[in-house]
């Protein structure tokens, strides 16, 4: 069983920048993709980038020049380095783990592991 804990949200400007944490802990064995998704009140939970055990990553449209996902395998930590925020990037963001080794759809019926999530305001 694995656990996720983010961290780094906060409020900032329109065209600021953030980075979020992620630690993992526990058995990390078998777990591939990585990847971070958000979620706005009475919307779905949408994705915004993912990393495969290879280094390969993905990244959904809104975000593709401005975010950057990484990953510290050696130390289990996932980072989202968020660049030229705007309002429309203030959301709660999840991280979140997956067991397949081909992620690159971004799909979350992929990962079954989630973080309680951390927030980000863009004002």
């Amino acid at each position: 069983h694995v656990q996720l804990v983010e961290s780094g949200g906060g409020s900032v400007q329109v065209g600021g920048s953030l980075r979020l944490s992620c630690v993992a802990s526990g058995d990390t064995i078998g777990r591939y993709c990585m990847g971070w998704f958000r979620q706005i009140p009475d919307k779905e939970r949408e994705a915004v980038a993912g990393i495969e055990s290879d280094g390969s990553t993905s990244y959904a449209d809104p975000v593709k020049g401005r975010f950057t996902i990484s990953q510290d395998s050696a130390n289990h930590i996932l980072y989202l380095q968020m660049r030229s925020l705007k309002p429309e990037d203030t959301a709660m963001y999840y991280c979140a783990s997956s067991p397949y080794q081909a992620c690159s759809d971004l799909s979350t019926s992929r990962y079954d592991t989630w973080g309680q999530g951390t927030q980000v305001t863009v004002s």
